[in-house]
């Protein structure tokens, strides 16, 4: 089924015949099988590699301890244990993934980044994954993490995302702004990059020029320019931004603003005619005011810069096939009737009679969890002239957050209740992502 890329045109990875649609039980059957078989490192990479896809995971963690490693696979954002490996075979596998990794076969005691590439030969034609490797030494030995970044993750368009018809519609009226900046917040592995890349999607046309930076660059788009940090090189966020600017571009993504320069230099770009994207690590919308100012941005730049910042988190989806209808008690019907009616007019929401309620059960079509897929919970954090006043009088974020109740904001947390409340997930995982159920609109 498997056979190492010896095409002359395909020569920095590794080529699998398809995806593998699999369960984690059969997974884990398949690598006991290789264990006993004492299968070669390309066999057991290739497998790995072929099923995980097929479980759409989106990391690969190898672990390794007292004579044993660990092979655990995360899907829809948590981790599951799939088999053991012998230390022979792993160590094996380890040299294998170093080599396609350009990494250093000699060096143990140190960190060590690198990436190949999964052709995947689907009948449709050739699907090239780019993997990000990640080895890093521990106390019995090197563990290694592969980042699968499956081209399909970002097939998604907006309507796709998980926002509701309120703040979708919000969207579509900020992406048809010549100028300003539009950040996205929140923690790695948040589906930042994913919805940026939506917005990308969004206003890419022929007639204007998007450019990037990121770093690195995770997902190749079609018709956009996009650059790779590279400090060695000389080429930073800071660098390379001043150097975008000077190729006439209508719309710039910042991977990721880390320093005052970087930030300093993106805002000052989106009040000088280009609308620009970035991320920015905050624990929610409001905080990234705050953080611009911990950054050393002047208050008086940040309200007219910032045209929007959403704030986001994934929860898993429950799986359709097995999801099983729950009856509220009474003491959480008047809590659905009260945050309901504490709702903006203007919000998405279910009425009280439309209101299902599911929990998590479990089948072989989602292995078992009683989930199938994520969808985003968002908070959307969109300015003007009177939080731009707010801003440079110095208030507090408290005061932020105040003016923004009062124009409708909804927070995180709140948005994954009105999902669950519609049937999309469950109380468990909205907690899960955001803390204790609060029963309030931020």
């Amino acid at each position: 089924m498997f056979s190492m890329a010896e095409n002359a045109d395909f020569r920095d990875g590794i080529e699998i015949s398809a995806f593998l649609p699999t369960t984690i039980a059969d997974f884990g059957k398949k690598i006991q099988d290789l264990n006993d078989k004492k299968a070669s490192a390309s066999e057991f990479l290739e497998t790995i590699v072929a099923s995980s896809l097929g479980l759409d995971a989106s990391d690969i963690h190898l672990e390794i301890e007292e004579g044993k490693t660990r092979l655990r696979a995360r899907i829809d954002g948590v981790l599951n244990d799939i088999a053991e490996i012998g230390r022979d075979s792993y160590a094996l596998i380890l040299n294998r993934i170093k080599l396609l990794g350009n990494l250093k076969l000699n060096v143990r005691d140190v960190a060590q980044d690198g990436r190949f590439t999964a052709r995947v030969l689907e009948p449709a034609g050739a699907i090239d994954v780019e993997i990000r490797v990640s080895v890093n030494p521990s106390e019995f030995g090197e563990t290694a993490v592969l980042r699968l970044l499956n081209p399909a993750a970002i097939s998604l368009n907006i309507g796709d995302l998980g926002l509701r018809k309120d703040d979708e519609a919000v969207m579509a009226e900020e992406l048809k702004r010549p100028n300003g900046m539009i950040l996205v917040t929140g923690p790695t592995g948040s589906g930042k990059t994913t919805t940026l890349y939506a917005f990308l999607k969004s206003v890419s046309s022929p007639d204007i020029k998007i450019i990037t930076i990121e770093d690195p660059i995770e997902y190749h788009l079609p018709g956009i320019e996009q650059t790779q940090v590279d400090e060695s090189a000389g080429y930073t966020f800071e660098n390379g931004l001043r150097s975008i600017l000077r190729q006439d571009p209508d719309v710039i993504l910042v991977g990721e603003i880390r320093d005052e320069q970087t930030a300093e230099i993106a805002l000052h770009s989106s009040l000088t005619g280009h609308l620009v994207f970035s991320t920015l690590h905050t624990n929610n919308a409001v905080g990234a005011v705050p953080r611009l100012l911990d950054l050393g941005i002047k208050p008086s730049v940040i309200g007219p810069a910032l045209n929007v910042v959403i704030a986001q988190r994934l929860v898993r989806k429950l799986c359709e096939e097995c999801r099983e209808s729950v009856d509220p008690s009474e003491e959480t019907k008047e809590k659905i009737k009260s945050f309901l009616d504490a709702l903006p007019g203007i919000v998405d929401k279910p009425k009280a009679e439309e209101v299902r309620l599911y929990k998590a059960v479990g089948c072989p079509v989602c292995n078992n969890t009683g989930y199938k897929g994520r969808i985003g919970i968002f908070e959307i954090l969109r300015f003007d002239k009177e939080f731009a006043s707010i801003i440079a009088e110095n208030m507090t974020e408290f005061d932020i957050e105040k003016a923004a109740v009062k124009k409708g904001f909804v927070g995180a947390q709140a948005d994954g209740l009105i999902k669950v409340l519609r049937g999309v997930t469950s109380f468990e995982e909205v907690e899960r992502q955001t803390g204790p159920i609060a029963w309030k609109i931020v």
